[in-house]
């Protein structure tokens, strides 16, 4: 009975020690492969944190939360739901993003584009508390797929959606800004059902209402404008957002007894404030999936875009998944908290980093100076002038606009050029969405497009015996070609492949041709079909393929296809990682072999300088 029950328990140990052997060896895979991301973040952030760095940070929230006060509102109007959604929303964004984030090029909240998408999302619902019960479904799922995608490392897709793309992108989103903020800065109203989610309807819009223009709340733009710049040009270093927004609220108060009363903001009070889960129904959650994939991707896009446009103008490294995480994070908070989607703000980042935000813990003070607005002075909010914070919004667009990265990318490459154009214009026509999936398109297709072409350099091995790289379409007489094939060999690259090989088998003296993927990468099935298919066209033809400095990757390939039986083991040469030439040098000897009583000399260097000759074979 002893020894049994010892065998089992030392059996036990060991299954565990097996268990703990698979599980350190999944730790290690994924610390060394998988995204850098930290579940908690902030302690690590607090742990560096310096007296000096508070200035900064407490400076930039003030500006940041000034102007996301008024932006979550308007972007609530939009997305068609009520006020409290919009600034409910930025203020968990802000706290968690700061928790979960470590970046100051991000400041998450509610933004014009997920806004118009969720407004399109909910437009089918025709009852608001339908509507309600929709919305934090949507968020919520949202903030699921922005965590799944972030654990799985689909940052990488971001490489896809180049920097002209980018600059494209930013410039049409912040003449969108502008148009919409002009409205307000002229005191025109829309009709019920104008959303201007296009640069087209903006404008047509503004444009029809142009004659209902106010001219006290013109006038007082004027002034604002002047108020703003001026305050900017002399105390640069202080919080000019929040100074010029004191001072022309007083003015405004002081202008409705002198002129005419301008528009103010309404009061917002913490008891709007309802804890919101979504219902636990399926049919609900599969018929908003789409939706909220897509808010999910534009989130992705839009945050990621202004990240690394922001950080590549300091010269500082963007932790893309990070960002992505806190992001989903933020959204599953925004669902639960009467909250609209959390994306990266273009202006409040901007804004964020431009005012000395040196650490994540600004965003958290952004959020706390938000709730203590609305729980203190949230009855004050009534005295700030709509069209200051218009205009000072439009400052702040305008600045946006990367006038010379316009001009260098116009400039660089015609591919670039296009690029860029029809980012723009789908924005201008279809909305910003359009003008990511546009842009994200192209940089793929134009990525699919250049990888897809590989560099084939071919080596003659003529009469004289010698190897030689033929030039254009010189005549030469071969027995033998080497063909050097440099890029990727996936999907997209098979037919040009096959076809520049065949062109290679028209000579009529040609009788071994062999085919070097040393500088070869992702070779797939489809390009191995290709081979198969030129292989049985050599042998038809009575000439012969070997193959040489295939690489280990692509060995598993070669092998479990069958295509080493097909071409034959003396053919088939594996990379040397010490000696690079000698594959080459070992496919040309059997060359020779092949040829037989040919008198074919080889000239090759292989190994530490040593020339590989020969005669007959």
């Amino acid at each position: 009975m002893y020894p049994e029950f010892r065998v089992e328990q030392r059996h036990d140990r060991d299954e565990l020690t097996w268990m703990q052997r698979r599980a350190n060896g999944v730790a290690a895979a994924w610390k060394q492969y998988g995204p850098s991301i930290e579940a908690f973040p902030l302690h690590r952030t607090l742990a560096s944190y310096r007296r000096s760095f508070l200035a900064g940070d407490i400076g930039a929230a003030l500006n940041v939360a000034l102007l996301a006060f008024p932006q979550g509102i308007a972007y609530a109007l939009i997305a068609g739901v009520p006020l409290h959604y919009g600034l409910f929303g930025s203020i968990i964004a802000c706290l968690l993003g700061g928790v979960f984030g470590k970046s100051t090029f991000v400041a998450l909240g509610p933004t014009n584009a997920t806004a118009i998408l969720l407004l399109s999302a909910l437009s089918g619902i025709a009852l608001m508390e339908q509507k309600l019960v929709a919305l934090p479904m949507v968020v919520l799922m949202s903030g699921i797929f922005l965590i799944v995608g972030a654990l799985l490392g689909l940052s990488g897709f971001i490489r896809f959606v180049s920097r002209t793309v980018i600059t494209g992108y930013i410039t049409v989103a912040a003449i969108l800004i502008i148009l919409n903020q002009l409205r307000a800065a002229f005191g025109i109203e829309l009709a019920e059902g104008e959303i201007p989610s296009t640069i087209v309807k903006a404008v047509y819009y503004f444009w029809i209402h142009l004659g209902e223009t106010d001219p006290g709340t013109l006038a007082f733009s004027a002034v604002s404008l002047g108020v703003y710049l001026g305050l900017r040009s002399l105390v640069p270093r202080l919080p000019v957002v929040a100074i010029a927004i004191a001072v022309l609220s007083a003015i405004a108060f002081a202008w409705g007894y002198l002129f005419a009363p301008i528009g103010l903001l309404d009061p917002v009070t913490i008891g709007t404030w309802r804890f919101t889960p979504p219902p636990l129904d399926l049919d609900l959650a599969s018929s908003v999936a789409g939706a909220a994939l897509a808010v999910a991707l534009l989130s992705v896009l839009e945050g990621q875009s202004i990240g690394k446009s922001l950080a590549a103008r300091r010269g500082q490294r963007f932790d893309a998944d990070q960002e992505i995480y806190s992001m989903g994070v933020a959204n599953i908070g925004c669902a639960l908290g009467s909250g609209i989607p959390a994306s990266g703000s273009l202006t409040r980042s901007a804004l964020n980093a431009n005012s000395g935000a040196r650490t994540p813990v600004s965003s958290i003070f952004t959020g706390i100076i938000l709730l203590a607005a609305v729980l203190l002075i949230g009855d004050w909010i009534r005295f700030v002038p709509h069209a200051a914070l218009a205009v000072i919004i439009i400052c702040i667009g305008v600045s946006l606009i990367n006038w010379a990265g316009i001009q260098f990318v116009m400039r660089a490459t015609r591919q670039d050029a296009v690029a860029f154009l029809a980012t723009v214009a789908a924005g201008v026509f279809f909305g910003l969405d359009a003008a990511i999936y546009a842009g994200v398109f192209l940089s793929i297709a134009l990525f699919l497009r250049q990888a897809s072409v590989p560099e084939l350099v071919q080596y003659d091995m003529g009469q004289s015996g010698d190897v030689i790289q033929r030039r254009g379409e010189e005549e030469t007489v071969p027995e033998v070609s080497i063909v050097h094939v440099e890029g990727d060999l996936f999907f997209a690259a098979a037919d040009i492949f096959r076809d520049q090989i065949r062109r290679i088998y028209e000579d009529p003296n040609l009788r071994v041709v062999i085919v070097r993927l040393r500088n070869a990468r992702h070779l797939d099935a489809t390009c191995l079909m290709a081979l198969e298919e030129l292989l049985a066209l050599a042998q038809k033809e009575e000439r012969h393929l070997i193959v040489c400095g295939v690489r280990k990757s692509a060995f598993r390939a070669f092998y479990t296809t069958g295509m080493i039986k097909r071409i034959g083991r003396d053919n088939f040469f594996m990379e040397s990682v010490a000696n690079p030439t000698l594959s080459t040098a070992r496919a040309t000897k059997r060359a020779r072999e092949i040829l037989g009583d040919r008198e074919a000399r080889v000239t090759l260097y292989a190994g530490s300088g040593k020339k590989e000759g020969g005669g007959k074979a």
